[in-house]
């Protein structure tokens, strides 16, 4: 499976915020929208990601408090990108080993979408339970073969 497949169902509903968003204005489109992340765009071209990781350490960091800060304060600036090509068991082992919990998708620099470890989590159990049924289907199925009865013995029910 591929990042791709994972993207063709989920949609491709982009949320962006450029580098200089006030991290208040943000994080209140991130609470309105249910989502825990947003893709830093400059330009046309990704900078950085957002997530509520970056903004827990930032108002702890203040004290408790969101402040004057801007997206690009706290923001990712080197954040785990794949593209639509990448293997799905690539994008696990490549989020586990930075525990990261959502991943922009690249096309050279187009911005295609973002996965989640939910979406990568749901995509292998779906595959999984997919697999599951073709292979109890296939069991259903088996072909009832005769059973011979030993040789000198009468057919049973005789």
């Amino acid at each position: 499976m591929k990042v791709a497949d994972i993207l063709r169902v989920k949609g491709n509903t982009l949320f962006t915020v450029p580098p200089e968003l006030p991290l208040a204005q943000a994080v209140k489109s991130m609470a309105e929208e249910d989502i825990g992340s947003l893709v830093v765009m400059d330009h046309g071209e990704l900078t950085g990601m957002l997530t509520f990781r970056e903004v827990i350490k930032a108002v702890v960091r203040n004290g408790g408090s969101i402040g004057n800060a801007t997206v690009r304060s706290v923001m990712d600036d080197a954040p785990l990108t794949c593209t639509p090509g990448t293997d799905m068991d690539e994008v696990r082992r490549m989020m586990l080993s930075r525990h990261a919990r959502y991943m922009p998708v690249l096309d050279k620099k187009t911005l295609m979408g973002v996965i989640s470890f939910y979406d990568v989590a749901k995509a292998v159990v779906e595959a999984q339970d997919f697999e599951n049924r073709m292979l109890k289907a296939y069991i259903r199925d088996w072909p009832v073969e005769e059973q011979e009865e030993p040789a000198g013995q009468p057919p049973a029910g005789s």
